[in-house]
């Protein structure tokens, strides 16, 4: 009996961390860690992997991490980074912190890795929201982490005296750089952890998925990743003046003048000054911009991402990329056919017919079709975008997903007619679908799990198809096919095409003199 007991405890101390003797402990840049260990899983909450961007450090660059003495105790996550709204483990300028979820039992072990991007429009999100936790995805056999960000204007803010302080001459896209900081530290790290840094795939929901476009187009990631999973993201749109969805992007010099109209709202005339003032009451409570975006700055961002695609300047990578059915369900359009109408012609100018012929209105109300306008201007334009120019200038596979699960609500609800409205896909691919919840369907069950196969097939080879799933083949131009997921699977033409080249259509007038000029 003591012999099978000593057996026990030694194999035990080969687990992660197995250098430290010590179930759950692992040593990493900054010191050693503590997890909490599962039957099935360890589990690391709150791992710094930069150091505090407060003080001076706020609006620059993430800096190395700072090392600390004894053991850490990495069970909780650390707070969310500033913002409106209070997320579940609080909030807090000192938020540069990762988790992990590892089912390796070595740390030889060489596990693929998925790192997760969060969205929130850039001024919101958490690694701590429960629709977030990666212990599903991690049980099938990969190693996932999720990495916070700075949002907001603490987070995006470009400023002539912040350009002026940066080596780089640039500013803005905090944000991003401590995304590319994250990927960093998994590269040097994520071995402890029993994954391979060879073999990660950055993955994203809404302005997550754009962020992993983004990277994508940044050569400061190259290297990071060897595949990338957008969901509703892509940056393909043009600079523009004025924001709208689809078309966030502005350049250096119009971030830095709206950065110097913000500090002036608080009657300061500097960045030092700015930095004084307590962070709590530099977040608007609401998404707002300016300095709450990424931005083309020439270094992070070095150029419209449209044109770099189309130069085949970007990190050629195999990409699993798409959007849902009812994206604009969440960004109205117009209340009523008028103001829909008045909306489009005010965005899309000498275009808006042309759209308005391709997504039609009744005279009596604003239907689904007006909705899909908003999908495709903001989601399903710049991801077809994205398939198509990799497909045509890139080498890696490009796979393209369209999600349509409906939801089992009662035939006189209002919401009868709704397709998958944006965010909703998250809860599928992590496997958090509850059967017990209300007008939740067996069909609701069965497409979570067949998501999070694709995901993590994807993660493991490169390719999403596997054993007893549909397969799913690659976007080609000359076969311009999609995977539909909803009650059933099956490839199948990209859904409203004709609707999409009108929107192509606009986006290409707005890149010429004539659209630029129109659209200041």
């Amino acid at each position: 009996m003591n012999r099978i007991y000593f057996i026990l405890l030694a194999s035990i101390g080969m687990l992660l961390g197995a250098c430290s003797q010590q179930p759950g402990r692992v040593k990493v840049e900054g010191g050693t860690i503590q997890g909490i260990v599962t039957d099935d899983l360890t589990i690391y909450k709150g791992i710094p992997f930069a150091a505090p961007p407060v003080g001076d450090l706020r609006w620059k660059a993430p800096q190395p991490v700072e090392k600390w003495k004894g053991v850490k105790q990495t069970i909780e996550f650390a707070p969310a980074p500033m913002q409106g709204g209070n997320p579940a483990s609080g909030k807090s300028e000192d938020c540069l912190y990762l988790n992990v979820w590892t089912p390796a039992k070595l740390a030889n072990e060489k596990l693929p890795v998925m790192v997760w991007i969060y969205g929130g429009g850039f001024s919101f999100g958490s690694t701590s929201d429960p629709v977030h936790n990666g212990e599903h995805l991690a049980r099938h056999g990969v190693v996932f982490v999720s990495i916070a960000y700075r949002v907001g204007q603490i987070g995006f803010l470009a400023h002539p005296e912040l350009s002026a302080e940066s080596p780089n001459g640039v500013s803005g896209n905090y944000g991003l750089l401590d995304q590319i900081a994250g990927l960093e530290w998994v590269q040097r790290n994520i071995a402890a952890f029993g994954g391979d840094p060879e073999k990660v795939t950055i993955f994203g929901e809404s302005a997550g998925g754009i962020s992993v476009s983004m990277l994508c187009a940044s050569p400061l990631a190259k290297g990071l990743f060897r595949g990338a999973i957008s969901q509703s993201g892509g940056s393909f749109g043009p600079t523009r003046p004025t924001t709208y969805p689809g078309e966030n992007m502005k350049t250096l010099q119009q971030a830095e003048q709206e950065g110097v109209e913000y500090v002036s709202g608080f009657g300061l005339s500097s960045i030092e000054e700015l930095r004084k003032i307590e962070a709590d009451k530099l977040v608007p409570q609401g998404w707002t911009l300016p300095g709450s975006w990424p931005i083309v700055d020439g270094y992070v961002i070095p150029d419209d991402q449209y044109k770099l695609y189309e130069d085949g300047k970007y990190n050629d990578v195999p990409v699993l990329i798409g959007y849902n059915s009812d994206e604009g369900l969440s960004f109205p359009a117009g209340r009523t056919p008028q103001e829909y109408i008045n909306n489009v012609n005010r965005r899309f100018g000498p275009h808006a017919e042309s759209l308005l012929m391709a997504y039609p209105v009744c005279s009596t109300s604003v239907p689904r079709s007006a909705r899909n306008l908003m999908r495709d201007a903001a989601f399903g334009w710049p991801t077809w975008a994205w398939a198509r120019l990799q497909a045509q200038t890139g080498k890696s596979n490009v796979y393209l997903y369209y999600f349509d699960q409906h939801p089992l609500w009662p035939e006189d609800s209002p919401q009868a007619d709704h397709g998958t409205p944006h965010g909703v896909d998250v809860a599928y691919v992590f496997m958090h679908i509850d059967p017990t919840k209300p007008f939740t369907s067996h069909s609701d069950v069965e497409i979570s799990k067949i998501m999070g196969a694709y995901w993590t097939n994807f993660v493991k080879y490169g390719n999403p198809n596997g054993e007893n799933l549909t397969e799913w083949i690659p976007f080609t131009n000359d076969n311009p096919q999609a995977m539909y997921l909803g009650n059933k699977t099956f490839m199948t033409p990209v859904p409203d095409e004709q609707s999409l080249w009108a929107m192509d259509n606009y986006f290409i007038w707005r890149r010429t003199p004539e659209g630029q000029e129109w659209a200041k």
